[in-house]
């Protein structure tokens, strides 16, 4: 397998130090939660080796959202694990995939280590960075093996309607390939989120983790949701394979997560509901800005207009050095300098109203 370091964990919040930023607005989760949030006591927790699938009462919880058994749920360390395992075990050489760019980089960076043939599907900001179910049936082969989507999409926002999820699983079902939806930013939704997939189709594949809605990354768990039991089998295969079982204390510490679900998810939406607020009214005054409006998630993807004069390299130096402000830059993505992703779930209301005035005055070239 051929691995290479992602242009956005090099130059990540992580490796240019926390303490030299005073606005982060690079991170696409909600701010990061301490120990105390979770109020819960592990003295009485047995370190054993656990259930391979992971924490049964966690995976019931996940399951009942989608009327499925707790053993259509698999636990992984993370969604980018179970990524992992989608990919590992769908696709090797002689196998095709169909994924939507640009993409949180494991959607992509997985694929291309495997070296499995992928036809990338670009979507672009002047078509709204919307997803098109008949673009996607045009690129399918014969031994296409799966179809790659996400939704709230990373890093742009947009939400995919129901009517092209469905469209979307009947293309699926007729080639008879699986459909993989990255779900992670679902109850990040604006409004209603959309069904967990996997619910929908016994060739749909949900992965999601409780990292960047509940803002714990640090216990490391996500999960895969498939009613294909045979697809399942595969997965915890893969999964024992590479950790045997998961972290007794990391799967504590989501079931809990998840059994508070109904108290915090209400306090989280209504904060990214205000934050988004200040951000949609930057952007309306930021004339040498434009985006497409976000539908959900915590994360948008402005352009600086091409009239606009601009030297990304400059641009984000002084955004970072000069103000203390990080913003993810659109080569993380594949994409041009002159986008970026905007993040506002992490950032405190003050620190999201610095980092946005250090936006303005980069532009305009100025220094504190």
């Amino acid at each position: 397998m051929r691995w290479r370091r992602m242009p956005m964990e090099e130059e990540s919040p992580e490796e240019f130090g926390y303490e030299r930023i005073r606005a982060n607005l690079a991170e696409s989760s909600c701010r990061d939660r301490t120990f105390a949030d979770l109020d819960v006591r592990l003295d009485d927790l047995v370190l054993l080796y656990g259930d391979h699938r992971g924490h049964r009462g966690a995976r019931e919880i996940l399951a009942a959202e989608a009327a499925l058994e707790a053993d259509d749920v698999l636990l992984t360390a993370g969604a980018a694990m179970a990524l992992f395992l989608v990919h590992s075990t769908l696709l090797g050489r002689e196998d095709h995939l169909v994924v939507v760019r640009p993409n949180y980089a494991t959607n992509l960076e997985t694929p291309f280590a495997l070296g499995c043939e992928v036809s990338h599907i670009d979507l672009t900001f002047e078509k709204g960075w919307r997803t098109d179910p008949d673009e996607i049936a045009r690129a399918l082969r014969p031994n296409t093996r799966l179809v790659s989507v996400t939704t709230p999409h990373n890093p742009t926002g947009v939400e995919m309607d129901e009517s092209t999820l469905r469209a979307l699983i009947e293309i699926c079902e007729r080639q008879g390939c699986r459909l993989l939806v990255d779900q992670t930013y679902r109850e990040m939704a604006n409004g209603a989120p959309l069904p967990v997939a996997a619910g929908l189709s016994d060739r749909c594949i949900s992965v999601s983790s409780v990292s960047k809605t509940y803002g714990v990354p640090g216990i490391r768990e996500g999960w895969l949701i498939s009613r294909d039991r045979e697809f399942m089998k595969l997965g915890l295969a893969a999964k024992e394979q590479i950790v045997l079982t998961g972290s007794m204390v990391d799967e504590a510490l989501c079931f809990e997560v998840l059994r508070k679900r109904a108290l915090w998810l209400p306090e989280v939406r209504a904060f990214i509901g205000r934050q988004r607020d200040v951000v949609k009214r930057f952007m309306a005054a930021e004339s040498r800005l434009e985006w497409v409006e976000p539908s959900g998630g915590v994360t948008g993807f402005p352009r600086i207009r091409a009239d606009v004069p601009f030297e990304g390299p400059a641009f984000y130096r002084a955004l970072a050095e000069d103000h203390g402000t990080m913003v993810g830059p659109g080569h993380w993505f594949g994409q041009p300098e002159r986008a970026f992703r905007l993040g506002w779930g992490w950032p405190t209301p003050d620190e999201l109203t610095h980092g946005l005035r250090a936006l303005s005055a980069s532009l305009d070239g100025i220094r504190p």
